[in-house]
């Protein structure tokens, strides 16, 4: 019989008391995945079921990060570029980059969709006016941030 031994130097391992933490966190975040999904589900956007698809997810973490940071309403982050557009306009339009082509930022991992809304939604980071959205993804679609604008490039 090979034993895999538990090297020397390690804490001793509980599982007893580990094995129903584990049971509970995976509850609880099941729990507030569909509290999640609830949530977003009440924004009046049409076809509001693509936000929580696997291939172009918008999370509660990213949605707040976007709306903290870029939103003309939330005084923090003075220098970053504002939505001042309606949140619900903000979400549909970050669903509807998804028709853009992806372009890889780097050696990120990251990639970035940028579309021209047709009308103004905010400033950018130098104050000035634009009408295009870029949205940043993972690799696998799950979408990090948002914001008004292109990306600043820095030479």
């Amino acid at each position: 019989m090979h034993a895999v031994t538990t090297p020397a130097n390690t804490p001793t391992f509980n599982e007893e008391q580990w094995l129903p933490v584990l049971f509970l966190l995976a509850d609880t975040q099941t729990w507030l995945q569909q509290l999640q999904e609830g949530h977003l589900r009440q924004l009046p956007v049409k076809n509001r079921k693509k936000l929580l698809r696997k291939s172009w997810y918008l999370g509660v973490k990213a949605l707040a990060h976007i709306l903290e940071r870029h939103y003309h309403k939330v005084a923090r982050h003075p220098l970053a570029g504002k939505f001042t557009i309606p949140i619900p306009a903000i979400v549909a339009a970050i669903k509807d980059a998804y028709q853009q082509p992806a372009q890889q930022l780097g050696q990120s991992g990251h990639w970035q969709r940028v579309q021209d809304i047709g009308s103004t939604i905010g400033y950018n980071s130098r104050g000035q006016p634009v009408s295009t959205i870029t949205v940043i993804t993972d690799a696998a679609g799950e979408i990090i941030t948002a914001f008004p604008g292109a990306a600043e490039t820095t030479c």
